[in-house]
């Protein structure tokens, strides 16, 4: 069985390998899936370097989230027979052909729907999905603003917000993304800039937008909450910048603007119980299977290839445009 593998912290073309391990068997309510695709995210990079916040033991297999088939079932299963699909378990090492996780934590995959694009469905989808639905009250007309726009959740959540007939307003950083997000159902795209927030208020005819979200940090915050309505919130799910949040207190003095950090994860745990995480991963996966939500794909790499992938995967830009992902058919 081939697994990709670090033994230390560091750069990916110096510290991981592809090695041959042995088979695994499965113990008591265990499963082994046999994976088809796995995403590589930022974040499985920050694994792999060690970056504060992402260390784990060692030796370890990177990879978060991915999507396969049920190889062999362990003692009192029940839920799962051999060749059902499914999502393995969040954060289980999936760079690799065979994931041993808990028959428990995995979900079901549709049977239609490509590999690739449903290797994405558990961390970009529920994060579009609680970032729509938790943190402000967003009626039919209403807006939502968003940077990083053209990225997987960014996409993700145009196509949710456009299903709920909530209004977006989508910065991105190069013009030539203007087109192709409005074609994905984006109401405006705008390119990141120091008057960012008169340019909004003229495209929007002044509305009062109630929801600013955050992936890239830095004085982009700032951007980004001087464009909401009194009484606001800005959400940060990630940093694209590498830098904290900016954001003035004299802005948040005045205007009552909040600052929330978001972990979907932890989002499930306050206020859905676990029937409603199922319910909300089966309805993803269904507009997935069904092309509803679709990401943009960068480039698909073969395991043995997966210091190239690495290097894909830390680009920005027109030189990476969009995700990268591991087969492993």
């Amino acid at each position: 069985m081939r697994a990709a593998r670090h033994s230390a912290y560091g750069d990916p073309a110096r510290v991981l390998d592809v090695v041959e391990l042995p088979a695994e068997q499965p113990d008591e309510g265990e499963v082994i899936v046999r994976m088809e695709c796995a995403a590589m995210h930022i974040a499985d990079l920050r694994t792999i370097t060690g970056a504060a916040g992402f260390q784990f033991p060692l030796p370890r297999t990177p990879g978060f989230e991915g999507v396969g088939r049920i190889a062999r079932v362990g003692a009192g299963v029940r839920a799962w027979r051999e060749g059902d699909r499914v999502f393995p378990a969040l954060g289980s090492g999936t760079f690799r052909d065979e994931v041993r996780c808990s028959a428990a934590a995995c979900m079901p995959a549709p049977e239609a729907g490509d590999a690739a694009q449903l290797a994405l469905l558990t961390v970009n989808g529920p994060t579009a999905a609680v970032l729509l639905e938790d943190f402000a009250p967003l009626p039919p007309q209403h807006w939502l603003i968003q940077n990083a726009a053209n990225s997987s959740c960014g996409r993700y959540l145009i196509r949710l917000a456009a299903l709920r007939s909530v209004r977006t307003v989508n910065i991105v950083r190069r013009e030539e993304m203007i087109d192709e997000l409005r074609e994905l159902g984006a109401d405006i795209v705008l390119v990141d800039g120091p008057d960012l927030a008169a340019r909004v208020a003229a495209a929007t005819g002044g509305a009062a937008i109630q929801l600013g979200i955050d992936a890239v940090g830095g004085p982009a915050t700032q951007r980004i909450a001087e464009c909401l309505a009194v009484g606001s919130t800005v959400v940060s799910y990630g940093s694209m910048s590498n830098e904290p949040c900016q954001l003035d207190f004299y802005l948040m003095f005045r205007q009552d603007i909040r600052l929330l950090g978001l972990a979907f994860v932890r989002q499930f745990q306050a206020r859905r119980t676990p029937q409603q995480v199922l319910e909300l991963y089966a309805r993803l996966a269904d507009l997935m299977a069904r092309g509803v939500l679709v990401a943009k794909i960068a480039e698909t790499y073969p395991l043995e290839r997966i210091r190239a992938a690495c290097a894909r995967a830390a680009q920005t830009g027109n030189d990476r445009d969009g995700k990268v992902i591991i087969s492993l058919r």
